[in-house]
């Protein structure tokens, strides 16, 4: 039962390589941000698990608790979802102007029109 206690680890690892196998396999820039997205998700997921401390309560001074989670990680995760949105954003508005320019967002069609 070990292997389950480890779950957010292996779903890290299946997004990880997933996103990456659609960044490499595929030459559609929409599909090419989407597999950057999973595989920034799971980025996400890796250091929220490395963050929560096994029997660690939240950081609220009380008598009886002894061992703390420490919230910095979860806060430059969510730092990191804001600034992965706008990056998303920033490169579908990249896309439409390629499209505009090109005809089409198809990689290996505008790499032989340059």
């Amino acid at each position: 039962m070990e292997i389950l206690g480890l779950f957010n680890y292996w779903a890290v690892i299946f997004l990880m390589m997933s996103g990456l196998y659609i960044i490499i396999a595929h030459d559609n820039l929409v599909k090419k941000l989407i597999g950057i997205n999973i595989f920034q998700t799971s980025i996400f997921i890796l250091f929220i698990s490395l963050g929560k401390v096994s029997g660690g309560t939240a950081p609220v001074l009380t008598e009886s608790a002894q061992l703390y989670s420490s919230p910095l990680p979860h806060v430059l995760i969510l730092t990191a979802i804001v600034v992965g949105i706008s990056t998303t954003a920033l490169g579908l508005a990249i896309i439409i102007r390629i499209y505009k320019a090109f005809g089409t967002i198809e990689d290996n069609e505008i790499q032989q029109e340059l």
